[in-house]
């Protein structure tokens, strides 16, 4: 196999769709946490709602029901996040840190007891109907490309062009100032933490459903967590947070060409493990440079009470 225009431009597909459920998540905790509400569960969102996914599509037999009800499942679980850390004014680290322990027990626990499967279903990926796609030279480009690009934009301009934009920062940055003025600042972190979480499911489901057509036990695979340093080299910026998302797309795409090439595994034994670390990697090396330059929203993480 060698390397070409045509190995470039399928390298290059492959990354765009790697693409996505980091720039789903990001843009949506980006959101959230200009708020001021900080959600480290987005890796067991992801992966819950990849399971719930597959779970209603396999059901109903249709995909785009199953992108649904990945959604609602983000939804419930970022109300469930926002009762805690916003409601009830408790700690946000500690009650992201249970929805990712929760959803690492739940889904293989589920998958059995549904499915009396361990580890992965259905065992081949599923038949009934796939997410339509982009015909292109070198390999199908899933249409959430270029609806990753919309909604970055989109975000951008709520975040930046709008008045509920500005009362979103404004509780993230200064909540008793927000307050003064009449926000209200728990329906807006609320409500943020909500659009957070939903493309976090939505991240889920894709994966599942558009790039696997299975769920398996580990399948958000660190995803969450790089989302979550996506945003810190973002600087809590919806436009550079998809640039972040490229940055791992294109590390993953790479990494997946190179281990299909022979000699390498010839040279190199067992490279295939050796290459799926380069997106970790590279992504550690890109916000261990950028986190010293970046000022998170200044009452990120702290609970609002109104005096």
């Amino acid at each position: 196999m060698s390397f070409d225009f045509g190995s470039l431009g399928a390298i290059s597909v492959i990354s765009l769709n790697f693409m996505v459920p980091i720039a789903l998540t990001a843009i949506g905790e980006i959101f959230a946490e200009k708020a001021g509400v900080v959600n480290i569960g987005l890796e067991g969102i992801m992966l819950v709602g990849a399971f719930f996914a597959i779970l209603v599509a396999w059901n109903t037999g249709n995909p785009y029901m199953g992108l649904l009800g990945g959604v609602a499942t983000g939804l419930g679980f970022g109300a469930l996040h926002a009762v805690i850390s916003v409601w009830l004014k408790g700690d946000q680290i500690i009650s992201g840190v249970g929805l990712n322990l929760f959803a690492i027990g739940f889904v293989p626990f589920a998958t059995f007891a549904i499915w009396n499967v361990s580890g992965v279903f259905p065992p081949v990926s599923f038949s009934f109907g796939r997410i339509a796609e982009i015909s292109t030279p070198w390999a199908p480009l899933s249409y959430f490309v270029p609806i990753s690009v919309g909604v970055s934009i989109l975000f951008w301009y709520l975040l930046k062009r709008t008045r509920w934009g500005y009362q979103v920062r404004a509780t993230g940055e200064n909540p008793e100032a927000a307050d003064a003025v009449g926000i209200d600042v728990e329906k807006t972190r609320i409500i943020a933490v909500l659009i957070g979480s939903a493309l976090a499911g939505l991240a889920g489901a894709y994966l599942s459903i558009d790039v696997v057509g299975q769920v398996t036990k580990d399948i958000s695979a660190g995803r969450g967590f790089i989302a979550l340093a996506t945003v810190v080299f973002a600087g809590w910026n919806p436009l550079v947070g998809l640039v972040g998302a490229l940055v791992f797309g294109y590390s993953q795409g790479a990494a997946t060409w190179f281990a299909g090439v022979p000699a390498l595994r010839d040279v190199i034994p067992h490279a295939d493990y050796l290459l799926s670390a380069i997106p970790y990697i590279a992504t550690l090396v890109v916000v261990a440079i950028a986190i010293g330059r970046r000022n998170a929203p200044k009452a990120l993480g702290v609970a609002y009470k109104r005096e």
